[in-house]
């Protein structure tokens, strides 16, 4: 089960937003063995446009991932710097190279 969300902020709240997502990720590193990958992209042309990429184990590890205490607190945290609701797709591998 892979994930990808993108989240656009608002201009100047670009470090905010970092710091959220660090706490979030270090969160993710702790604590959520079947997240396999959870990585955060940064565009090179829009610097107020992040995407996170997450690969789960299935869908209890996403179900698990989604209803952590660290998420309410990330979103708590970011609700107000976001330009927008995030874009969330959800995707099945296919095939690749890990």
């Amino acid at each position: 089960m892979t994930v990808i969300a993108k989240l656009k902020v608002n201009a100047g709240s670009e470090a905010a937003f970092q710091q959220a997502a660090d706490k979030m990720i270090a969160h993710v590193k702790a604590n959520e063995p079947n997240t396999l990958t959870y990585t955060l992209l940064r565009s090179t042309t829009d610097p107020t446009e992040f995407v996170f990429y997450e690969v789960y184990t299935d869908q209890a590890a996403l179900a698990a991932h989604s209803a952590s205490e660290a998420m309410m607190q990330f979103f708590g945290a970011v609700g107000g710097l976001l330009e927008g609701r995030p874009e969330i797709g959800m995707y099945d591998t296919l095939g690749g190279k890990r």
